[in-house]
């Protein structure tokens, strides 16, 4: 007896056996259990998904005579043992017309084909006439066949087939049901593929059937038939090193190893990686191909892990990798990829594009770039903690002015202010007198100055002795309290220590010092102090941000926090935010508007901004001033 192929010895010979298509499937059924049919049925989609098997399960289920059901015998579940079913199974039903457009496109096939329509049906319940690849007739063949498939005879039925229904006339559209048949994805063929080797014994890696499904690109009929090209590769076995071989295809397990090294940071693996890949000739912008693909699934992963695919069978890998990235990370290494891959043109050779791309990726990461030098601090405040005497030459002179300042018995009220001013400081902190307001009109910065210029020494003195004397009380008053300073981070991290726990004041107060960036500073700035026992720091986040939560995260605040002084455990509780608190984000927002409106009175009192105003009707934009922001801390 010769050999049967696997795609035909287990084709669907009922709708229950049928894969993939249940939205076919469930109308059709309900129809033929209903009475419910329609004269002409078209099935469109790619290779290989069920076209024609599903017209011919439908002729069977028209032309089934089992249990004596005569006339009215139309069911959903042909009996296959029927002399109707055989002979539609066997290719022999004279009354099944099966019919390759591709070989008669001529109108003059259609017209013999349509001159025996209004005969009654041999043998059968009905002529069903199975046209294949419908969109390959000529335009005179479809006008021919327009009236016979609008108003056919009550025993005939039209089953059209065709893989672009975009060929078809809207006419011809207008007379059918069209079912679009879907894609079989990797994990569905995998499944049947499991299914046809278990029953015909064969034994399988799982691994190479996942290899075959991907191959298919969504056809089943493409399975089966590498399928059994593998069994004959492997001496009938399905292995995974044989399957790889095979297809010729790149084995997956080295990409990965490849985004293993990427998330490590390790460049000498990563070229170890390239190397060994090398040396099985691949194609390398296949090889950049599929990393990006990886990316992709990652960046997925992080951010609807649900919606994550299975096709390459490794959903648990992949879920284990988005952990260890960061999503700017994982953004970045797509982009240069996907940049790479068009260099690829001009490289010298593709080997080495790839490992440019590689290294690149390494190279340009975010934790790679040197952070910038510590912002200058206002001339009140103490240095920051490990902040370099060479780059903080304002931050000298203010110490030394601090010093004097704090020698002298009544130092002034200018010079207990002494700082780079914002605008709004400068007038609340001068007098209410002409002089004075003339003297913060000289000192007041441009509107259009991106930062106010620091005061010098000489002005400092000038103020004060400008400022004009206090007239005398009959009662000296008390002196104003000093402002309390700011504490250092140094002071600040021993007190956090002394008491054994960091308030939610004090995780305010020195956020900015944390020095964080990118995603995790983000994160973070949504939170609120939970608790803190001394060891572990719990950090409430914001539900609507809990997508953004990773280990990676963890690891950068707690290496944050113990470079203050700190060391703890980081982790975060997602749960509602407390009202009564805020977080870092929401106390940077308050501020921002408060210097904004700051800004605007100042303008609004400005006197050039008033002589405008008056001698041309001007009118100020408040949403356009853009105070200048404070340096941080």
């Amino acid at each position: 007896m010769s050999y049967q192929v696997l795609a035909r010895k287990w084709r669907p010979r009922t709708f229950h056996e049928l894969v993939g298509q249940a939205h076919v499937q469930r109308a059709l059924v309900n129809a033929l259990d209903q009475g419910r049919l329609h004269h002409a049925y078209l099935f469109t989609g790619t290779r290989g998904v069920g076209k024609t098997t599903l017209a011919r399960i439908l002729a069977k289920c028209l032309n089934c005579t089992a249990n004596g059901r005569g006339d009215e015998g139309i069911t959903s579940t042909p009996c296959g043992q029927c002399d109707s079913c055989q002979a539609i199974d066997e290719g022999r039903f004279v009354d099944l017309i099966e019919v390759d457009a591709a070989s008669r496109t001529k109108v003059e096939d259609t017209r013999e084909l349509l001159d025996n329509v209004q005969y009654a049906p041999t043998q059968g319940r009905y002529k069903v006439y199975l046209i294949d690849e419908v969109h390959m007739l000529s335009t005179s063949s479809f006008n021919a066949l327009l009236k016979t498939l609008e108003e056919p005879p009550p025993h005939v039925k039209f089953l059209l087939a065709t893989t672009d229904p975009q060929k078809l006339p809207a006419t011809v559209l207008s007379r059918c049901l069209q079912f679009t048949l879907k894609h079989m994805p990797p994990e569905r063929v995998v499944e049947h593929l499991t299914y046809v080797l278990g029953e015909e014994g064969v034994e399988y890696d799982e691994s190479a059937l996942w290899l075959l499904g991907k191959a298919a690109e969504g056809s089943m009929r493409d399975a089966m038939s590498l399928t059994d090209q593998a069994i004959a590769f492997g001496q009938g076995a399905v292995r995974h090193a044989d399957v790889a071989a095979m297809l010729g295809t790149l084995d997956h397990r080295h990409v990965l190893a490849l985004v293993e090294a990427l998330a490590d940071v390790d460049v000498q693996t990563l070229l170890a990686e390239v190397a060994q890949l090398a040396e099985q000739g691949p194609d390398f912008a296949a090889v950049l191909d599929e990393l990006t693909a990886i990316l992709h699934r990652l960046a997925v992963a992080q951010m609807v892990p649900d919606a994550m695919d299975n096709s390459h069978g490794d959903r648990a890998q992949i879920q284990q990798l988005a952990s260890r990235f960061t999503a700017e990370d994982i953004q970045l290494y797509y982009q240069i990829g996907i940049q790479g891959r068009g260099d690829m043109v001009h490289a010298p050779d593709l080997r080495s594009a790839l490992e440019m791309t590689l290294l690149r990726m390494l190279a340009f990461r975010p934790q790679g770039v040197p952070k910038p030098p510590a912002t200058p601090l206002p001339l009140r405040r103490e240095p920051a903690l490990g902040t370099s005497a060479s780059s903080e030459a304002p931050a000298e002179t203010a110490a030394s002015v601090d010093e004097s300042s704090a020698k002298k018995p009544e130092p002034s009220p200018v010079v207990a202010e002494v700082k780079p001013p914002a605008p709004a400081e400068v007038q609340a902190a001068a007098p209410p007198d002409d002089n004075a307001a003339e003297l913060a009109e000289q000192h007041r910065p441009e509107l259009n100055s991106e930062e106010p210029p620091p005061w010098s020494l000489e002005e400092v003195e000038s103020a004060a002795t400008l400022s004009p004397e206090p007239e005398p009380e009959p009662e000296p008053e008390p002196e104003p309290e000093p402002e309390p300073e700011p504490v250092s981070l140094k002071a600040s991290s021993e007190a956090v220590d002394a008491n054994s726990g960091l308030t939610h004041s004090a995780w305010l107060a020195h956020f900015d010092a944390l020095g964080l960036g990118g995603l995790t500073r983000n994160l973070a700035a949504n939170c609120q102090l939970e608790s803190d026992n001394g060891d572990i720091v719990v950090l409430r986040l914001d539900p609507s941000q809990s997508a953004m939560q990773a280990e990676v995260h963890n690891g950068r605040i707690e290496r944050a926090l113990k470079a203050l002084g700190m060391p703890r455990k980081v982790q975060f509780s997602v749960a509602e935010l407390d009202a009564g608190l805020e977080t870092p984000r929401q106390q940077e927002e308050r501020l921002q508007q408060e210097r904004h409106a700051q800004a605007v009175d100042l303008l609004h009192h400005d006197p050039n901004i008033q002589k405008l105003q008056q001698a041309f009707g001007a009118t100020l934009i408040e949403s356009t001033v853009k105070p200048t922001p404070e340096p941080r801390s």
